[in-house]
């Protein structure tokens, strides 16, 4: 197993007198390893760039891929799109700061979990989108566009995943994208929604998806990830999804050995430019 190096707390852009900071893990016995941007779950209201460190970055790490796990804004801080600025005033950051740590930044990957997986594959899906480019951060002459996406348990239709029945609506949690896009309720024409969604931004140009959902998940349906492999597999995309058996929500079989090892594989792949 490889050494890691960790570097914690590197501030990658200020924003609304906030501090945007990243975690980058580094195997210690590669030269240039390639590198994967991680965005970490929670609903878009919580979580941290630490969570599930040492079973989930540094496990990656240890295969051979570097991982810088960042924070977002949240949404107690700001709504959509601040959350997909920010990722890609990370990606910049990476491009214009990675050779100095000796990463691998000519192609980059980025992989989220959940509320992260939809900030991964709205990253790669819109790639010289102006409005949602952003001005967070410096190195703007710096491209945004990633080589890769890696989605776990992540909702691609935003509107479907907004939807309650009366009964769902008095039993069950006030759906998450509400506050991303600060509103009471979110209606089915919801176009600012819509074009939010990864299902609406899949084209012929997309970069390649490694898709991975369990089929016991209770808080975002596998026809989520299936819908999105469907609709990059009918553009002739590259794209692979694999489901875990008996797994639910952020369930540790994500974090197995085979389960990581597979994932570092397929992104050493992609990443070296040789699929």
């Amino acid at each position: 197993m490889r050494n890691v190096a960790i570097e914690k707390d590197v501030v990658y852009a200020r924003v609304g007198g906030q501090a945007l900071a990243l975690d980058i893990y580094r195997p210690e016995t590669e030269e240039w390893p390639p590198v994967v941007l991680y965005l970490h779950g929670g609903g878009w209201a919580v979580g941290d760039k630490g969570d599930g460190s040492l079973e989930r970055m540094e496990a990656l790490a240890r295969n051979g891929v570097a991982v810088a796990s960042a924070n977002y804004r949240l949404t107690s801080v700001a709504g959509y799109p601040a959350q997909i600025h920010d990722v890609k005033a990370a990606v910049r950051w990476l491009r214009a700061n990675g050779a100095q740590r000796r990463l691998a930044v000519d192609r980059l990957a980025v992989w989220g979990a959940s509320a992260g997986a939809y900030l991964a594959a709205m990253a790669g899906l819109t790639a010289g989108d102006r409005d949602l480019e952003g001005d967070v951060g410096e190195h703007r002459e710096q491209s945004s566009a990633v080589q890769a996406v890696v989605s776990w348990f992540g909702p691609s239709d935003l509107i479907g995943t907004s939807r309650r029945t009366w009964l769902e609506a008095r039993i069950l949690a006030v759906p998450f994208e509400n506050a991303l896009f600060k509103v009471d309720t979110i209606a089915p024409d919801n176009s600012k929604v819509r074009e939010a969604s990864p299902l609406n931004r899949v084209g012929p140009g997309s970069p390649p998806f490694l898709i991975a959902h369990g089929n016991l998940d209770r808080m975002v349906a596998e026809s989520e990830s299936r819908a999105l492999h469907d609709a990059l597999a009918r553009h002739g995309c590259d794209v692979t999804m694999i489901v875990l058996g008996g797994a639910g929500h952020e369930d540790p079989r994500f974090d197995s050995p085979a389960h990581l090892g597979m994932t570092a594989l397929w992104l050493k792949a992609q990443l070296a430019g040789r699929i």
